[in-house]
């Protein structure tokens, strides 16, 4: 993706068409896909969960519109390296990447700290107290088994000796690999094996703060924060009617966490408004730097809010 211009993508509510009743509809799924790159949207993305919010797993649902698309990037909303054996998971990117003939950018998290998430790890039969350090020795396994022709590897958790990967990614440098980092010590990790910035910011000024933290960082640690990609992931409800604008994603938020909203709204990049003031959003986090804005549609209406917001909001963005 071009640093000049800011790429915009489209998160699919592969949860969404869980929670719905009836069996999932993925042929729903497939076309809000194919809508949002007629649209110009740059890239569809798919959150991952196994067990604590139950969803279409990511990257076979993107291995499927992926043979239905053309130019769109596929990417994680975020992904949980830690779930998975590193050396299955560089497999099965890898052939994603190739799939997509080199469209796959994975964004990953550590997962959060809720009773849901640590049963949903011991079910998996992976440490939740450890979740952090099998997730570093995840992404650093990943990463040097996607670029080096032999790895060895004798880590805390994951031990390889002289192991090629069959598969190797379109993308010569591997698959991007983006994080959410937004406190100290995930920044510094960031800098050191990740490829881009991908927070959940509640505003522009916030998003410059967190930026300028990430850059004081670099300077200390002699880390190179430019080479980074700064994204950003956002959820909206573009409505004339506010008032149920603001119903819609308090029911969104609600019923996708299981949590109030008040508690999500402190830590949730999310806009409720009419297309001016979605346009004006964006082009806030746009002037403060973000390179890709991933857009999450709060509301039952997606279909609607993919076709307004391609419509009326991205071509004023980009203009």
């Amino acid at each position: 993706m071009a640093n000049d211009a800011t790429s915009i993508g489209y998160l699919l509510p592969t949860r969404e068409v869980v929670m719905a009743p009836g069996d999932p509809d993925f042929g729903s799924l497939i076309d809000l896909a194919e809508r949002a790159e007629g649209h110009g949207f740059d890239s569809v993305w798919c959150g991952d969960s196994v067990l604590a919010r139950p969803r279409l797993e990511a990257l076979s649902t993107l291995s499927a519109i992926a043979a239905r698309t053309k130019t769109v990037k596929l990417g994680t909303a975020v992904f949980l390296p830690a779930l998975r054996n590193p050396v299955i998971l560089a497999n099965e990117v890898a052939n994603l990447d190739i799939v997509s003939n080199g469209r796959v950018i994975l964004g990953v998290g550590i997962a959060s700290k809720t009773p849901a998430v640590e049963k949903e790890f011991n079910a998996c039969g992976v440490s939740f107290r450890h979740r952090v350090s099998i997730f570093e020795e995840c992404v650093t396994v990943m990463r040097r088994l996607w670029t080096e022709p032999e790895v060895t590897f004798n880590g805390r958790h994951f031990q390889l000796d002289g192991v090629s990967l069959g598969l190797r990614p379109v993308q010569k440098d591997g698959v991007p690999i983006w994080m959410a980092a937004s406190a100290e010590k995930p920044q510094r990790r960031m800098l050191q094996i990740g490829d881009g910035w991908f927070p959940n910011s509640t505003s522009p000024e916030a998003f410059t703060q967190g930026w300028q933290q990430i850059e004081s960082l670099a300077k200390e640690t002699g880390t190179d924060a430019g080479r980074l990609h700064k994204a950003l992931y956002t959820t909206l409800n573009i409505n004339d009617d506010k008032a149920q604008a603001d119903k819609e994603m308090r029911a969104f938020i609600e019923g996708y966490y299981n949590m109030p909203f008040e508690n999500m709204a402190h830590s949730q990049s999310v806009f409720t408004g009419n297309v001016q003031e979605a346009r004006d959003w964006l082009q806030g986090f746009i002037q403060a730097g973000v390179q890709t804005i991933v857009i999450r549609f709060g509301g039952p209406d997606q279909l609607g809010q993919l076709e307004l917001c391609g419509k009326e909001v991205l071509p004023a963005v980009r203009n």
